[in-house]
Parts: C-alpha cells; structure tokens; sequence
C-alpha cells in the first residue's frame, strides 16, 4: 500500500497542524476581541457625544439588528465590560473604558503608521480599523519603534 495515502499521512508537513492550530485559535480570539473592542469603543463615543448608548443608536451606527447588539450587550455584560437594563441605555464599566481606550491608542498607532508608509488618510483610517485588532504586541510595539525617530545625534 505504498501509494496510499491516509488522512494523517496527506496532512500539511510535520509541525505545521500544530502552527495552524495555534494561529485559527489565535484569529478566532482576535475576531472576538475585535467584536468587543469595537463595540466598547463606539458605546463610549456615543456617551461622549451624546450623554448615552442605546441600543438603536449601536445598531444603526454599525448597520446591524437590534437583536445582534442585544445578544452582543449580554455577552459584554458577561465579560464584565458594560452595563445595562432593559429598555436603558448601555453604560461602560470601569474594564469597559480601559479596552475602549486601549482600542482607541492602538488605532492611531496603525493609522500613524499607515499614514508614514505614504497610506492616502481615507485608506489608511479603512484599513486600520481593519487591522488593528489583530496585530501582536511585537508588531504594535516595531512600528512604535519605526514612528518614533533615533534621537539626533549630539553635535549634529
């Protein structure tokens, strides 16, 4: 049975199922990470333009049902991020506030970068929001490293 191949043998090459176990855990994680940050960062935006977060109000700015952010809401109030009662509006813990701001940071820092690497602004600010979520924190802090010049040498 030399030429048959079964389900283990036809697999990617040794230790990459492993990489790729590891990196879909790691994209679902960012996916739901994003879902979170996005939603605590728009929830704070309102508060601030508007003194609340209702629920309509989420659902039309992200083009979603009402029922979705309903659902959304439970599983934020869940991870201890808002708070909220029925027919009120959505308010952002204490945790709530330091991911949105957190989000917030790392979003300029990507548009930043963008922007350097010769980004139009209204690609750059798409793409971010994109990417953000996303990225490691060696590859957040590199392109720290690459937007903040070396200090000019003395005398120079």
């Amino acid at each position: 049975m030399a030429g048959k191949r079964t389900a283990s043998t036809s697999a990617n090459p040794k230790g990459s199922s492993t990489s790729s176990v590891r990196a879909y855990k790691r994209t679902r994680a960012d996916h739901a990470r994003e879902l979170a940050e996005d939603y605590v960062e728009l929830i704070d935006d309102l508060i601030r333009d508007g003194g609340e977060a209702r629920a309509v109000d989420i659902a039309a700015r992200l083009g979603v049902s009402h029922v979705t952010v309903t659902n959304t809401i439970a599983r934020l109030k869940r991870n201890g991020l808002v708070t909220s009662e029925p027919y009120r509006a959505v308010f952002l813990t204490p945790e709530g506030r330091h991911l949105a701001e957190a989000a917030r940071k790392r979003h300029r820092l990507v548009l930043e970068f963008l922007i350097a690497l010769g980004v139009p602004p209204d690609d750059a600010e798409t793409d971010a929001e994109g990417i953000e979520h996303h990225l490691s924190p060696a590859t957040l802090n590199a392109m720290k490293r690459f937007l903040k010049p070396p200090a000019a040498a003395s005398g120079a």
